[in-house]
């Protein structure tokens, strides 16, 4: 007997094995289960036809729509029988816009006998542009009938597919899939008709007072009422459930490792007082602001606890976090501990390394002539050092003689030890997964305590779910003394004169005694495939202009020999030599150097006060928070800034309202906010390679806030009391399911 339970029976075995294989390669859906949470992207009403203005470009939609006309057109062609070749336009129409169906060749039969005027039917195929209008070109039809219809079936799909009726979903509300060329809506449709009974046995993971506390409905309710409503109501009650089930389920799973995370021992390391901390607060030229002595605080209680601390530190791009972070490294260092930042490439590891020693001058020099009192060594550690100073750095770390390290993920290394780490400091945290947190945490006696910076502000509730397992603290006021940054979108294609202007703009803060970036989204060398770098978006806009992304190496000369002639002019980019990058920065950081062309290689952690300008080529190439994050690389010191968004994209394209979005304020929560907006849900959460991209389908991390923060008191109340979950059999198998696809998304990016 076949003791797997109906939730877990792989797909080939129901659906058969050619649309079991289409739906593992293209949907991912392996199981029963699986395809029960796969849900309906919308829903249309049979009465009702989908609004087709709003269709979007390039992407595989389907439509409910009414056929407004058909013609069969004959034409010259030599690949056809007897030279002549058929082509069938369909107009169909939503009563109010129109799009253009067109079929060639042997596909012309069936719908032209089929799409008769006055038919409505689902279309499903990807729009595109051909002669200014928009159309689908080969879509697959499945006709509708209306209810006045008599009950004789003509429903029929253009691919010779079963000949069933959409009528099986008897309601009025028509369920419309995340679909494939390979698969339609329908065809999902059915497949899920199919599996439905199965929904019968689904065990709810959602513990009984909770559910019944928030009259939320059984999960095989849910599963019935998401896959065939019968009114919204129906699908109002089953969004509500599973977004609650996606929300708890993932809080669980973040309160269970916060759990587990203070039940490891720690070195409690306490403040020293008349340390390193209080010689260079003495040093500073100025004071902190109250959310940098709030935050400060709120570290050095975690620090002298017992167990580690787990905190994430955001704010606003300059708000001073670098600071906090050093401040809590020197109280480390006091207490005896070493502490380690993280940096995610070189550049940053290297502009780290020369901030932090230049802010803590002679407490620096730990060991060496004219050091202070109370000095350490501030050691830095990359993975393209050369052997000799590498090994001198290796035996600082091992000897305890450096009480700072500063480095790449060469830090993560086996060959890397400590003599007692005390403190890691991660900045830029999506970009090191927690696995690699784990491999720096091991490195110390026990666990040392964890410090996280994000470069830019983070939703709230994204800080609940991608940084669930952390403790958050956030600067969100500007040091005095910073000045403001002027922004401006500068649409290349429609006004060139704007451009020419903007190259005026950068010379005369050149000759006005300070510095400039330009900044491009390729590097230009023959490794560069512009196919993959730097083009963030596939949409029309893309297809409206083939070009590759502006190149630093192409730009730097044509502005060397150009508008900027007689200016230095210098670049910097990932792919050059560790020395070469170290020397660029240096000669800028200087004032040797009046522009710096440069990928997103300066986009975090860099400060050169005399910058003031930064102009952004192919901005729209870039996502608003990376924008944004560049921007404050500018107006960091006491001259005003000016950031200039260089663009091709017409007025009207969605690229040109985010540039708009970014030029219109420097609040970096705002345009946070707006950036999970327009981008999809799951890349948002999957750079945190947290799992949770994958496990949440009706969840919207921006809408869905309440949910999201009431689920987190929930779980963290449940694990507090029964952290192993023993009664809830529901829970731990959801647990597993989310586990399991954190852990193959892991190896993935692995």
């Amino acid at each position: 007997m076949d003791l797997v339970p109906a939730l877990r029976e792989p797909l080939k075995k129901v659906l058969g094995p050619a649309t079991a294989k289409v739906m593992a390669e293209h949907l991912g859906l392996h199981t029963v289960g699986d395809l029960l949470h796969h849900y309906p992207r919308r829903y249309e009403e049979r009465g009702q036809l989908t609004h087709l203005a709003d269709l979007p470009m390039d992407e595989h939609v389907t439509v409910v729509a009414q056929v407004a006309d058909a013609r069969l057109h004959t034409f010259a062609s030599s690949k056809a029988p007897r030279g002549k070749g058929q082509r069938l336009e369909v107009t169909i129409t939503d009563g109010s816009g129109r799009l253009q169906l067109v079929f060639f060749g042997n596909g012309v039969h069936k719908p032209h006998k089929e799409l008769l005027p006055g038919t409505r039917a689902m279309f499903a195929g990807k729009v595109s542009v051909f002669n200014r209008r928009l159309q689908l070109a080969h879509p697959a039809y499945e006709l509708l009938r209306s209810d006045s219809d008599s009950d004789s079936d003509s429903d029929s799909d253009s691919d010779g597919g079963a000949n069933e009726s959409v009528e099986s979903w008897a309601g009025a509300l028509i369920p419309l899939y995340p679909a494939t060329a390979k698969l339609e809506s329908w065809k999902i449709g059915k497949a899920i008709q199919t599996v439905l009974p199965s929904a019968q046995e689904a065990v709810d993971p959602l513990p009984g007072s909770l559910r019944e506390g928030r009259g939320l409905v059984s999960l095989p309710e849910a599963l019935l009422k998401i896959h065939r409503p019968h009114t919204k109501a129906d699908i109002d009650d089953a969004r509500a459930r599973l977004k609650w089930d996606e929300a708890f389920v993932l809080q669980v799973a973040l309160a269970r490792r916060r759990h587990a995370e203070t039940q490891l021992p720690a070195v409690p390391r306490k403040p020293v007082p008349g340390g390193l901390l209080t010689g260079f607060d003495d040093r500073l030229p100025f004071t902190l602001t109250d959310g940098q002595r709030k935050v400060s605080r709120e570290i050095f209680d975690d620090l002298a606890t017992d167990h580690p601390m787990h905190r994430l530190l955001q704010g606003e791009v300059g708000s001073g976090k670098t600071l906090v972070a050093l401040r809590a490294m020197l109280t480390v260092v006091d207490a005896g501990g070493q502490a380690v930042m993280l940096a995610p490439t070189e550049v940053l590891a290297q502009q780290h390394h020369r901030s932090v020693v230049e802010m803590m001058g002679e407490l620096a020099e730990g060991g060496m002539l004219g050091g202070a009192e109370h000095a350490t060594k501030v050691v830095l550690l990359t993975g393209s050092m050369g052997a000799a100073a590498r090994r001198h750095a290796l035996l600082d770390l091992a000897t305890g003689e450096a009480g700072i390290v500063i480095g790449t993920h060469a830090l993560i290394e086996d060959k890397v030890r400590f003599h007692d780490l005390g403190l890691v400091v991660v900045d830029e945290q999506h970009r090191f997964g927690v696995e690699q947190r784990d491999a720096l945490r091991g490195k110390g006696k026990q666990p040392p305590h964890l410090l996280v910076m994000t470069a830019t502000p983070i939703p709230r509730t994204v800080a609940m779910t991608v940084f669930g397992d952390l403790e958050t603290s956030v600067l969100d006021q500007l040091p005095a003394g910073r000045s403001p940054i002027a922004s401006h979108v500068v649409p290349a294609a429609d006004k060139p004169h704007f451009l020419s202007r903007a190259w005026e703009r950068v010379r005369e803060e050149v000759s006005g005694g300070h510095q400039a970036y330009v900044v491009c989204p390729r590097i230009g060398d023959e490794e560069d495939d512009p196919g993959k770098k730097g083009a963030q978006r596939k949409s029309p806009e893309d297809d409206a202009e083939k070009r590759p992304p502006l190149a630093v190496l192409d730009i730097a000369e044509q502005l060397a020999k150009g508008p900027l002639q007689g200016l230095k002019v210098e670049i910097l980019h990932g792919r050059m030599p560790p020395d070469d990058k170290d020397a660029v920065m240096r000669r800028f950081a200087a004032g040797e150097t009046g522009v710096l062309v440069a990928t997103t290689v300066i986009e975090v952690g860099v400060n050169v006060p005399n910058a003031t300008a930064m102009v952004i080529m192919d901005a729209d190439r870039f996502g608003v928070s990376q924008l944004h994050q560049l921007r404050g690389r500018v107006g960091r010191g006491s001259a005003a800034g000016l950031c200039l968004l260089v663009t091709e994209m017409p007025e009207a394209s969605a690229a040109r309202q985010r540039l708009n979005a970014v030029a219109g304020t420097l609040d970096g929560f705002e345009l946070s906010r707006i950036d999970l907006e327009q981008r999809r849900e799951g890349d948002v959460l999957g750079q945190a390679q947290s799992g949770a991209r994958t496990s949440l389908r009706v969840l919207a991390v921006i809408e869905d806030e309440e949910i999201i923060a009431e689920a987190r008191q929930e779980a963290a109340a449940l694990v507090a009391t029964d952290p192993e979950l023993t009664g809830l059999p529901g829970l731990r198998t959801a647990l597993e399911a989310l586990l399991d696809e954190e852990r193959e998304q892991y190896l993935e990016k692995g």
